[in-house]
């Protein structure tokens, strides 16, 4: 890992002036925490696409960086482990609404 702790905003997002962040993911000690933009949309299924791209922006970055990579093993192991930690949560969530 780089000694860089914030990622780089995409050009689009830069160059957008209507773009903005939806969801911040940081790790730090030893848990997750985040911070969530919950009324960008109404509709939970739209949440749901969110996920669905993001699972596959994963596998892509993965690929893009491991070139022997079956992007279609990572992305069913990627879902084992959504599918898991869905069914049997390791922590729960916790926070407050800050906005």
């Amino acid at each position: 890992m780089g000694a860089e702790k914030v990622l780089t905003i995409p050009e689009a997002a830069q160059r957008d002036k209507a773009s903005f962040e939806v969801l911040r993911v940081w790790i730090a000690d030893q848990g997750q925490h985040v911070s969530i933009r919950s009324g960008a949309w109404e509709d939970p299924f739209a949440w749901g696409i969110v996920l669905a791209d993001l699972a596959r922006h994963i596998v892509l970055a993965h690929q893009l960086q491991n070139k022997d990579t079956d992007p279609e093993a990572f992305l069913n192991r990627l879902l084992e482990g959504f599918e898991a930690e869905i069914v049997n949560p390791t922590d729960e969530p916790e926070g407050e609404v800050t906005q």
